[in-house]
């Protein structure tokens, strides 16, 4: 990266024919990244998000970054809309149409009860009621033949129904459709024309997988967060035309990959990881220029805390996941980033519950009104309030200025709804609240490590969004991580991420074989039939790819287990022909994730699966000048009073310019680096190292309690 810029001069009214524009809107704040192929230069913007009309978030970031629409060759966004729908239950009157006698798959789903002897437990709630769920007559086979042929009465009979209860959005989920979709397709062009203003969908164009009630869930999930996502793209696409912007709209799907604009609109379950997604990418591509091989991608903006995970250098990946956490989940099938979320960020309300403890989020105060420091209307003690309350935010530094925080509507917040009900003073609630959290946010990164078989406390900590790197070394502490690293701009890093993010299509074909049994030529034919059809998507869109690759992987099992795992097979499996090859990957990716195998039992291959990815051209991470092992005189920049928990005192502690940083730099805590959009916090114990890209590596101290 030649150029790091807050704002930008507005020289020009027109981008440059090879810049490409990112946006990631998050449930506080707005990212902007500007990059320009030619030069390498990057502008950034960071503007409060606007949940009214969110269009109006990106373009006033636009504005703070001196950036056009006009001229860019793409505009690459990712957003938390889809996923917020889903889990605010704010979207579309929707319906679901199914084989007649499987009405009811999408309520019963897997009978799941985590804690057998809660009293207290509930089931996940479908989306939609099942007053709006309605049978039609055909059935095919597990083999892809038609044993009961479509009844096209039936489905008009229930077109009938559907129209007079005026649905906004309908969900098409057949048995068996994803061998032969020849039922769904047909029955969705009947929907279509009779119901031709209605969001309409069908499980084989979503998830080509077996297993109905997952099929069903994310045809469902699909079609409720459809109309909502479908309009908030359309508006976007409108808004970048009347802007001037001729080049290419791409989405950030939920496996880090982009697609076009025209998919996002009907594939809208692809979103839901979308914006958390890319600053994974990003974690990878940072991994990659510090031959880093194992990192846990940790990003904390406003209202939540997420992780992922890059294991020998690969970002993992999962098929499917629990929306809304395992007790009461939805559950979808796609291909996503293996990603774990907590209701915990900047603006994560704390507050005394009825027991008399702690509670901090998954209530958010978000960007309207706020915390009670930015003065918009909000009243309730939040994460950002007691970080100013204890000197770890400077209120006229904020934003490098440019938004003022009240440090006395924060301290009046923590002392009415945390200090006053627990008989504390400000100062000890507020660091209460930061400990609390740190804790909450500590589940994230073991749910992704840990929780996976790997050691948590083996792997680098990688700190980004605005309120990561203020939290990181507390997090990493809990865990006993021994390393942080916060890259440069790390408020702006998910927006960064997408420019490493590449065209990618993901296709699965279920194929259940025993491997004994399996023909090399009979796979190879699957995988070339699945291969050509993303190079298709890729030749059909448009966009200029640099080069081509495709990834193999198959989803197995040990012959009579339910749940498969997913392999990745190298090209080198397939040249060796061994199917003791394919075996034994699968017996260690068996011991990694579950601390066991069984080398002597049969396997059986349940599906195969393709990615397709086309290259999009990269920013270099560029090297910032050397300095000696002190920095210099300019970068420090004065003195605080700042309160940690580790010397159980407040003491003045200094203040660095991250700008003014050299590599090779050190600095040993406590202090605070200051940049834009961030805050590092340095904490008693800890030891900074600038290195030769200009991020700030961390070595952790002891926790201390």
């Amino acid at each position: 990266m030649k150029k790091l810029r807050p704002t930008g001069h507005r020289t020009s009214q027109h981008a440059s024919p090879r810049t490409r524009l990112a946006a990631d809107i998050g449930g506080t704040f707005t990212d902007i990244v500007a990059f320009d192929e030619r030069t390498g230069r990057l502008l950034l913007g960071k503007a409060l998000s606007t949940p009214a009309r969110l269009v109006d978030g990106i373009s006033r970031g636009m504005e703070r970054a001196g950036a056009r629409f006009a001229g860019a060759e793409a505009f690459l966004h990712g957003s938390t809309i889809a996923i917020n729908t889903m889990l605010e239950r704010t979207g579309a009157k929707a319906a679901l149409l199914t084989t007649e006698g499987f009405r009811d798959v999408y309520e019963i789903g897997r009978i799941n009860r985590p804690d057998a002897y809660n009293l207290y437990f509930r089931k996940h709630v479908p989306l939609i009621e099942r007053a709006l769920r309605f049978e039609v007559r055909e059935r095919i086979t597990a083999e892809g033949a038609i044993h009961v042929a479509l009844d096209e009465a039936s489905v008009h009979a229930a077109c009938d129904r559907l129209e007079a209860a005026g649905v906004e959005a309908v969900a098409i989920m057949l048995l068996h459709s994803y061998v032969n979709p020849a039922h769904e397709t047909r029955t969705t062009e009947i929907v279509r024309e009779r119901l031709p203003r209605a969001f309409v969908t069908a499980s084989h164009e979503l998830s080509r997988e077996y297993r109905e009630f997952e099929r069903c869930s994310t045809v469902a999930a699909n079609a409720y967060i459809g109309p909502v996502v479908s309009e908030y793209v359309r508006g976007i696409d409108e808004r970048l035309k009347q802007s001037g912007f001729e080049g290419s709209f791409l989405l950030v799907q939920s496996t880090g990959g982009l697609y076009e604009s025209h998919q996002a609109r009907s594939e809208c379950i692809r979103l839901l990881e979308s914006g958390p997604a890319a600053g994974v990418v990003g974690a990878q591509a940072l991994c990659s220029a510090l031959d880093l091989a194992d990192a846990v991608a940790f990003d904390m903006g406003g209202t939540t805390a997420k992780a992922g995970v890059i294991h020998r250098g690969e970002a993992l990946t999962t098929g499917a996941a629990l929306v809304g956490g395992y007790a009461q989940a939805l559950p979808v099938q796609i291909p996503m980033m293996d990603i774990f979320e907590v209701g915990t960020g900047g603006g994560s309300i704390a507050a005394v519950d009825s027991s008399g403890a702690l509670r901090v989020g998954p209530q958010s105060a978000g960007a309207d009104p706020g915390p009670a420091c930015y003065a918009l209307g909000g009243n309730r003690a939040t994460v950002t309030d007691a970080n100013l309350v204890l000197g770890r935010l400077g209120a006229d530094r904020f934003l490098s200025g440019e938004m003022k925080l009240d440090a006395r509507a924060a301290e009046r917040a923590i002392l009415e709804h945390v200090a006053a009900p627990l008989g504390v003073d400000v100062i000890r609630a507020a660091d209460g609240i930061l400990r609390i959290a740190a804790t909450a946010m500590s589940y994230a990164v073991k749910a992704v490590s840990t929780e996976r078989g790997l050691d948590a406390a083996a792997f680098t900590l990688i700190a980004y969004g605005g309120a990561g790197p203020l939290h990181a070394s507390a997090i990493a502490r809990e865990i006993g991580m021994k390393r942080v690293i916060v890259p440069r701009a790390p408020g702006h890093f998910c927006a960064f991420g997408m420019l490493f993010s590449d065209l990618r299509y993901d296709f699965v074909h279920t194929w259940f074989t025993r491997l004994a049994d399996a023909s090399f030529d009979s796979i190879e034919r699957v995988y070339e039939s699945l291969i050509a059809d993303g190079k298709k998507a890729l030749a059909a869109s448009g966009v200029r790819a640099e080069g081509v690759a495709a990834a193999r992987a198959a989803d197995m099992r040990y012959v009579g287990q339910e749940h498969p795992v997913t392999v990745e097979l190298p090209a080198e499996v397939f040249r060796r022909r061994s199917g003791d090859a394919l075996k034994r990957r699968f017996d260690e990716e068996h011991l990694r994730r579950y601390g066991t195998c069984a080398p002597e039992e049969a396997a059986e291959i349940v599906s195969l699966r393709a990615t397709v990815t086309g290259a999009m051209k990269k920013p270099r991470l560029e090297r910032i000048a050397r300095g000696g092992r002190a920095p210099s005189a300019s970068a420090l920049r004065g003195k605080r009073s700042a309160y940690f928990t580790e010397l159980g005192k407040t003491i003045a502690t200094p203040i660095y310019a991250r700008d003014e940083l050299s590599a090779g730099n050190r600095i040993e805590g406590p202090a605070l680096v200051e940049e834009h959009a961030s805050t590092t916090v340095i904490l008693p114990g800890d030891r900074l190292r600038v290195d030769a890209f200009g991020n700030l590596d961390i070595e952790v101290g002891r926790r201390r309690t």
